[in-house]
């Protein structure tokens, strides 16, 4: 395997994402607690939204034929508020006054705006005609008992919770969240806050992949940090089966070095090892493989090879886990470059990059000039990746490019 060619970031992550089908438990839970949840079945409404017909604004509730010809005069016979309806019937040269949301009163077919009537005591002359049904929202008018209008595999956001408390859900089923172990590795790592050696380094990526984690649907779990010797990497994957995860991600050590030993620690666990080299740039050392029922996902030490592919990797891996669908859409949109690039190896490249906003419509895409793997404070600031095809000629300011835009910010 090692003398294989590396593979293309399209074929690894068709192979990551192929792996992870793992059968998806499914729990029920209170409706408030599931943001970022995915869905485990259809969802159907349980009721009409709305039930009745109601006023769009505040007026007054008539009939649309006896203000056709103006002058005219109504006599106001009642009122309806929401949660208040009008109990009688509109008739002949009547109204209703009428607020935002209440039941339109029966015989009653337009809604005439309060600013456009003048009202005295029990006489309303209204100042304007208004035609039949204007300022009405029909029942159903949004959706209908039994229609299904959220389906299985959906990310539930504010915008889906608030739909299926409207559906009269107050509790769903949802998929499991898939535990992803985090075992971080390196004699030079210490956490923060801890007594640091001149040459030790404060681990951070695990910050990172647990955020990452997060986003997508995951439960991190920390197994902290394992020294570079085979004792601690096997203690480290105990730990990950002990705690029943279905992916162990493990930080550093997936190169070559004498110090790397995470392969080979997992190949004497049993692993069955998928791919461990991609051609990219950054994070061209990457382990996949399978141990018993666990994934394997092994990044890279550093910091922005690790974030990099936890975007391309670890967020559609997670994700699929859960049950979401579509995630194995294509990566990227197009942005117009901000500078020039000069022309790529046979190693495609992501490169950090801002957004600004074009008269054309398409974002502005401009690369930082520092692009060191190590330069955790430039991926924090950057908001996309570039994405640089290999042997890519070179390019000017103005091109047009392909970028993913980066989650950062919880977003």
């Amino acid at each position: 395997m090692s003398n294989e060619k590396p593979l293309s970031v399209t074929e690894a992550r068709a192979r990551v994402l192929a792996a992870a089908t793992k059968t998806r438990a499914v729990e029920t839970i209170a409706l408030a607690d599931a943001l970022g949840r995915t869905l485990a079945e259809d969802l159907a409404a349980k009721r009409t939204q709305p039930p009745t017909a109601v006023s769009a604004m505040d007026g007054y509730a008539l009939r649309a034929a006896d203000i056709a010809t103006l002058p005219a005069q109504l006599k106001l016979v009642g009122e309806s508020a929401a949660g208040h309806g009008f109990a009688g019937m509109v008739g002949a040269g009547e109204c209703v006054r009428i607020f935002t949301g209440a039941p339109v009163p029966q015989g009653a077919d337009a809604v005439l705006m309060q600013e456009n009537a003048k009202a005295d005591g029990a006489v309303v002359e209204p100042q304007k005609s208004v035609p039949s049904g204007d300022f009405i929202r029909r029942a159903g008018l949004d959706f209908t008992e039994g229609d299904c209008l959220l389906a299985a595999g959906v990310r539930l956001g504010p915008v889906e919770l608030a739909l299926a408390a409207a559906m009269d859900h107050p509790q769903i089923s949802v998929t499991r969240r898939p535990r992803i172990a985090m075992l971080a590795t390196g004699d030079e790592l210490v956490k923060p806050g801890s007594a640091i050696g001149a040459t030790q380094i404060v681990a951070s990526n695990s910050f990172a992949v647990a955020g990452y984690i997060r986003l997508a649907g995951g439960e991190p779990i920390d197994l902290g940090i394992a020294g570079d010797d085979f004792a601690a990497l096997e203690a480290g994957i105990k730990a990950a089966r002990e705690a029943k995860a279905d992916v162990l991600v493990t930080l550093g050590g997936a190169s070559v070095g004498d110090h790397d030993l995470v392969k080979s620690v997992l190949t004497k666990e049993g692993m069955e090892l998928g791919f461990w080299r991609i051609a990219m740039r950054p994070g061209r050392p990457l382990i996949h493989g399978r141990l018993g029922d666990m994934l394997i996902l092994g990044l890279p030490g550093n910091p922005v090879s690790a974030i990099v592919c936890s975007v391309l990797f670890l967020l559609p891996m997670v994700r699929k886990l859960c049950g979401e669908a579509n995630v194995d859409a294509e990566m990227g949109e197009a942005a117009l470059l901000g500078g020039p690039l000069r022309a790529n190896d046979s190693r495609q490249d992501f490169l950090r990059a801002i957004l600004a906003p074009s008269m054309s419509g398409l974002p502005v895409a401009t690369p930082f000039s520092a692009q060191d793997s190590s330069l955790l404070r430039v991926m924090a600031e950057a908001q996309c990746l570039i994405i640089r095809m290999p042997q890519a000629p070179e390019a000017k300011a103005g091109d047009l490019c392909q970028m993913i835009r980066l989650p950062n910010g919880g977003i």
